[in-house]
């Protein structure tokens, strides 16, 4: 994971453009040492996730840098086609072949050529500019290519009106340079588009907050100059400033903009809220525990610039082999001319010849191919809660031979419920829990909690209880309708000498043997119901166990307790490899045992204790709340706790793969088709590729490919099983089952 080299002629041919593009636009002014597409993003890093100085300044971000080209290149490319206009009027060539004619009087004839210099002025001469750099680098790509076709289209037509030839370029050569100049603006619109996502989340926090004295009144300050303790007032509406705790009130907030999740998320007392996040009907008083850099909006930020800053190996391969073309063009030309003149002899003809294969070799749409399918991607993945820190682990996710979960919090909720219950003649469950719920109402115990939510699960109300004891280390006691209750384990039998009925027993051990704690309902000395408790298996984990292996995926699962309970676990899920009783320090060397026997693993956990695990692995994934994604230690955040992300990261890597897959066929199958018929192969059967077509072949591939990645935001990332509603009703083991 550690191998994402960034290519030094690559990103010194982005920089090139960048300023280029900047001056052209007239927005370089407004930044500083503007390096990199990521480099420029990390620069503003600080600007942006300080939502402080500048933060109001939301226009010159990436946003607006793009939105700047764009203009740029949409301005010169009408000026240009309203120039063109007068050319292909007069172009004796499509006058012929259409069949229409044009008024002319003294001085006509130099329409074409003195309104073909003024195209090639206005919308050849940035491509010029970007491509001088490129060739005093000695590393020739996309701007050299582009400049070489209109350099010499340009040069050609010029020449023929000194050298008359069969047929003048200067329709071509407007043409040419106008269809150039519609793939570029197409291509700066669709990346300004892609590559908006920090401009978006900076527009998410407030610039203001009503902060509380302490005399209880209200006022209005910077949201910059919050401090950790402050108390702020966020009314009906507004939006959260920065991240904190509720002290007072009670209202459901709109978290969608960080977790992806579009219900609203109930807050009250003791609740966390995020900065940025928008407020329901209800006022909030929030104390403030993180501002500026520590927020989770600012970590998410850090993520997306991290994600925009890396190079995708595909990537950089689309970058080298423009560069290659350039020579490919070059000895393409220089074959098509020693053959031609070889053939006939050397005339216009053969000149046009090699200026067809120089003019139509340009490689607009392979630089497109992959950058904007990746940019789509990554803005993509966190719209659905996915935050990628590292584009080649997202390309590899598609070829995962095994995903390896931590169990407890991950594939489990971490917290013990009621998975199991039995009870003696006369008593039925409900009733079983009613007594038990009644009797655990006043206890914190991890027991207590389970055994009451299992109860309002069912929908029971149970009685008050009088009398409430707590007996260390046996169970609790109390009186329910004047009975004397008692709930707790094997020891709170041996105190009461109580003899446990034969059901209750075999219950007991059954769940032993699965590595789940047992606790009984005793009443009136006598034991009526025994309770089964384990950590709760998530619902969304049994289809994503079920999801995973239709993408044949092999599941493994990680976890520091016993074999009993890891075994249980995992055949309730249907799990294929358990790795139990592990030490944190020890997860990675299961990781690297699967590593070994040649799989491409994938490693899922909280980001903290399996931080050794998830470096180790070709895919660390961290899952965690949104308060939690700044996790260093993995490739790809799950803002939502949730493992069914896990199979949209999955599906989401193998929709990019086959879209850059696409591209490339699209950008590079144009010029394995095209140049051979701009030489000529097939002219003995009357076939011959001109200028001007083989330039419009070629944009026409710059719009495909554009086409093409935008329908990556068509990407079904649904899961069957997984529409965010829990899984069948018999996959989650019932009480009493």
């Amino acid at each position: 994971m550690d191998d994402h080299s960034h290519d030094g002629d690559g990103d010194r041919g982005d920089r090139v453009e960048q300023d280029v593009l900047e001056d052209e636009a007239g927005i370089g002014e407004s930044r500083s040492g503007h390096g990199t597409h990521g480099a420029d993003q990390g620069d503003r890093g600080n600007e942006h996730t300080g939502h402080g100085e500048g933060h109001t300044d939301h226009g010159d971000g990436h946003g607006g840098m793009h939105a700047g080209h764009e203009t740029m290149f949409r301005r010169r490319f009408f000026v240009s086609l309203v120039l063109s206009v007068p050319v292909l009027l007069y172009s004796p060539f499509l006058q012929a072949n259409l069949g229409f004619s044009v008024p002319t009087f003294p001085g006509s004839e130099w329409i074409n050529p003195v309104f073909a210099v003024v195209v090639f002025a206005v919308g050849g001469l940035p491509f010029l500019r970007m491509a001088a750099p490129e060739l005093r680098d000695r590393s020739p790509g996309m701007m050299t290519l582009i400049s070489m076709a209109i350099s010499v289209a340009f040069v050609y037509s010029l020449a023929s009106v000194v050298f008359p030839t069969q047929s003048a370029f200067f329709w071509e050569l407007v043409t040419l340079i106008d269809i150039m100049l519609l793939g570029h603006w197409i291509e700066m619109r669709s990346v300004r588009r892609a590559s908006s996502a920090l401009d978006e989340l900076a527009k998410l926090m407030p610039d203001t907050a009503e902060r509380i004295t302490e005399g209880g009144e209200t006022e209005e300050v910077p949201a910059s100059d919050l401090v950790e303790g402050d108390l702020v007032l966020v009314r009906p509406g507004a939006s959260v400033p920065a991240d904190g705790v509720v002290e007072a009130g009670d209202s459901d907030v709109n978290e969608a903009m960080i977790t992806g999740e579009s219900k609203p998320v109930a807050k009250e007392p003791g609740d966390e809220v995020i900065g940025g996040t928008v407020n329901g009907d209800g006022s909030l008083r929030v104390r403030i525990d993180a501002t500026g850099e520590e927020t989770t909006l600012a970590g998410i930020m850090r993520l997306v610039e991290e994600a925009q800053g890396s190079r995708s190996k595909t990537q950089v391969l689309a970058d080298r082999a423009a560069g290659w073309l350039f020579y490919v063009a070059l000895g393409a030309a220089l074959v098509t001319g020693i053959a031609w003149t070889a053939a006939t002899a050397f005339d216009a003809a053969v000149v046009e010849r090699v200026v067809t294969v120089l003019v139509i070799a340009c490689p607009h749409a392979l630089g497109l191919a992959i950058p904007l399918v990746v940019a789509i991607n990554t803005s993509l993945a966190a719209r659905n809660g996915m935050l990628v820190r590292d584009r080649i682990a997202m390309e590899q996710a598609r070829s995962l031979d095994t995903v390896v979960f931590d169990k407890t919090g991950t594939l489990t909720e971490g917290e013990h419920g009621v998975v199991g219950t039995a009870t003696v003649d006369g008593v039925d469950e409900d009733e079983a829990l009613e007594l038990a719920a009644a009797v655990e109402g006043d206890s914190e115990h991890m027991i207590a909690r389970a055994i009451r939510e299992a109860a309002d699960e069912r929908g029971i109300d149970a009685p008050d209880a009088d009398d409430f004891e707590a007996m260390k280390g046996r169970g609790v006691r109390a009186v329910v309708d004047g009975r004397e209750v008692y709930v707790g384990g094997p020891n709170l039998l041996a105190h009461l000498d109580s003899d446990v009925p034969g059901e209750l027993a075999a219950f007991a051990d059954q769940a032993g043997e699965n590595g789940r704690t047992v606790v009984f309902l005793v009443r009136e000395g006598n034991p009526v119901a025994a309770f089964a408790m384990a950590d709760v298996i998530r619902e969304e984990s049994y289809a994503v166990v079920d999801a995973l292996h239709d993408l044949d995926i092999e599941v493994a699962m990680l976890t520091g307790d016993s074999e009993e309970v890891a075994e249980s676990v995992a055949d309730e899920l249907g799990i294929d490899t358990v790795f139990a009783e592990v030490l944190p320090e020890d997860k990675d060397e299961k990781v690297q045992e699967l590593q070994d026997q040649g799989k491409l693993v994938a490693m899922v956990g909280d980001g903290v204790n399996d931080a050794p695990a998830l470096a180790r692995a070709d895919v660390g994934i961290a899952i965690g709340s949104g308060t939690d994604v700044a996790v260093q230690s993995a490739d790809v955040i799950l803002v939502q706790n949730n493992p069914m992300d896990v199979v949209r990261l999955v599906k989401l890597s193998k929709a990019s793969y086959r879209k850059m897959q696409e591209n490339i066929v699209w950008a590079a199958g144009y010029n394995v088709f095209a140049i051979p018929l701009a030489a000529g192969v097939l002219a003995p059967v009357g076939v011959l590729l001109s200028p001007a077509i083989g330039a419009l072949l070629m944009s026409l591939s710059t719009v495909i490919v554009a086409i093409n990645a935008q329908l990556l935001r068509r990407t079904d990332l649904s899961v069957p099983g997984l529409s965010g509603v829990p899984a069948s009703a018999d996959a989650r083991p019932q009480a009493g089952g």
